[in-house]
């Protein structure tokens, strides 16, 4: 008989994301997953707002390109051994969605700035400012986190959606 003690990560066991691989935790996981999605309210009036499938399928797909593009073969295989891609060494990047169209994400290792970027909604209001981010859709948003200091995402990411037009469209 399988108990509560039988599942040691800090995502919600029953989630429907779990079947996809994508752990649904907090915006503080305790393990070292590759992506998560944060899906716990910031505040108790805050209505969480939950990927739909089609972004679903683009955080399923973002897992896979991260193993692929990170790990051999051989570690990736152990991956794949647990319900989700875990590495000591990485560093996980965390997303949550504001509202429709409205997604923000965070680093595990981020210490100073905000916790979020872009941040919540009501610290966006009003004109732009003092790095003041509008709404990104999801997939706008991953090509900024794979935007490594230079002026467009990394060739292997735009590669990858490339190959994947049944993820990211045409």
């Amino acid at each position: 008989m399988k108990t509560d003690t039988d599942w040691p990560y800090d995502a919600r066991r029953d989630d429907p994301l779990t079947a996809l691989r994508i752990p649904v935790t907090n915006t503080y996981p305790q393990w070292k997953y590759l992506v998560a999605f944060d899906g716990v309210p910031i505040v108790d009036e805050d209505a969480q707002e939950r990927p739909d499938e089609t972004e679903a399928r683009i955080i399923a797909s973002l897992i896979d390109y991260t193993r692929r593009h990170w790990f051999n073969e051989r570690w990736q295989a152990k991956l794949l051994e647990r319900p989700f891609d875990i590495d000591g060494g990485h560093n996980t990047l965390i997303l949550r969605k504001w509202g429709p169209g409205d997604w923000g994400h965070r680093r595990a290792s981020w210490q100073y700035g905000p916790s979020i970027v872009p941040q919540h909604p009501r610290l966006r209001k009003g004109a732009p400012r003092n790095g003041y981010t509008p709404p990104l859709d999801l997939v706008t948003l991953l090509d900024s986190v794979h935007t490594y200091g230079g002026d467009k995402p990394i060739d292997a990411w735009l590669e990858w959606k490339a190959a994947h037009p049944e993820v990211f469209g045409p």
